[in-house]
């Protein structure tokens, strides 16, 4: 049991390291084809925080624990929204932006709608899968065309700046070039992919194989230890992130970042997992699904309070995931 144990341990870090070491080596590789950073960080960046949860769940799949896989992105989206938002909101008022309020909450509560509607007969096949994967190629071209444009947008300001001040024409300010950073090096940088992903692979094996010992031993569903003990592990990205943002002052940054990590998991994550292997789902409850919708329902709501998220709708947020949790080992 203790190597089991350790097993879930050294899993979680082999799985986080390798997602780290994959997303700076795909960096540097996009950096050298001279792609924008805002683009790499809304891809490449967030893509990155979501391989622990893709991984993790893929393994789980195939292994035939369908329940752990499916119960891995739900548990990490209740986990990102509550707690982590929760606790972000604690150690320091939220501001929402607008843009968050109006488009990243609204298709983060269509894209679970959606997952719930598919596994309401609990099948997740491979035309379902592709459904859950086209409304991730919409996602992505509404993020990065929004991107596009306010890039575009910034740019045209500060070159009005620039003349305003030199007596230049925004034109001129754009002829000079940026100064060269160092670039990584080619072959450092698919090394560092190679690496991640070896990481990645063979730790998401040694996880699922040590909590499915866990669950077994214990006569706990591959469910619940989806929704608690793999969800916080493969939820870790996101909390250090927002927790780093939060202690900054930069918190209302992290929010994105967490919802585009539940979109990620939803439509990217399963998608790609229930189109390599179909899935029979059984062991996600109503409570679960209920959880999962209310959750960002309760995120909503408080993002239209003057666009900010006071401390104690934390609060408010991280109580209901305490609760829920409580409900969960009570299950057991």
């Amino acid at each position: 049991m203790l190597l089991n144990i350790l097993f879930i341990i050294g899993g979680i870090i082999l799985v986080l390291w390798g997602a780290d070491r994959l997303t700076d080596g795909a960096v540097g590789i996009a950096e050298r084809m001279n792609i924008p950073q805002l683009i790499i960080g809304l891809t490449i960046v967030a893509m990155g925080t979501s391989m622990p949860e893709f991984c993790v769940s893929l393994v789980s799949a195939i292994k035939g624990t369908p329940d752990m896989a499916v119960g891995n992105v739900i548990g990490s989206n209740i986990f990102n929204t509550l707690l982590i938002v929760g606790v972000a909101a604690l150690v320091t008022p939220i501001t929402i932006l607008r843009n968050t309020v109006r488009k990243d909450i609204p298709f983060a509560m269509l894209a679970s709608v959606w997952l719930i509607v598919l596994c309401y007969n609990g099948n997740l096949s491979r035309l379902d899968s592709v459904t859950l994967l086209l409304l991730f190629i919409v996602f992505m071209y509404i993020t990065l065309k929004g991107a596009k444009e306010k890039g575009s947008k910034g740019e045209r300001e500060q070159g009005n700046e620039d003349s305003l001040s030199t007596g230049s024409s925004p034109e001129d300010a754009n002829l000079a070039p940026p100064l060269p950073s160092a670039p990584t090096p080619l072959w450092k940088s698919i090394g560092l992919i190679v690496l991640g992903l070896a990481c990645l692979i063979g730790g998401s094996n040694i996880f699922v194989e040590g909590a499915t010992y866990v669950a077994t031993t214990f006569g706990i569903s591959d469910a619940i230890i989806g929704l608690t003990v793999v969800a916080m592990g493969t939820s870790l990205p996101e909390l250090a992130t927002t927790v780093v943002a939060a202690r900054k002052g930069n918190s209302g940054i992290a929010i994105g970042n967490v919802l585009g990590s539940n979109v990620f998991n939803i439509l990217m994550v399963l998608g790609l997992t229930g189109f390599i292997s179909p899935m029979q789902i059984s062991g996600i409850t109503l409570v679960d699904y209920t959880i999962l919708i209310g959750s960002l329902a309760m995120l909503w709501l408080f993002s239209f309070t003057k666009l900010t998220i006071q401390r104690w709708e934390g609060a408010a947020l991280t109580a209901v995931f305490l609760t829920y949790l409580v409900w969960l080992i009570w299950q057991i």
